[in-house]
């Protein structure tokens, strides 16, 4: 005799958010450029005056 079972298998898949990891880096490398550009400014037009 056999008898027939519903098995019901859960699967968890642990995602890792790359996506999250992206948009911080460009966020920061965003930060860095405009700070070195506000940098460079001051030192070539700004303190040359004084």
């Amino acid at each position: 005799m056999q008898e027939d079972k519903d098995i019901e298998v859960n699967r968890k898949e642990k995602k890792s958010d790359s996506s999250k990891v992206g948009v911080a880096i460009i966020k920061y490398i965003t930060y860095l450029i405009i700070f070195f550009g506000i940098l460079w400014f001051l030192i070539n037009y700004v303190f040359p005056m004084f």
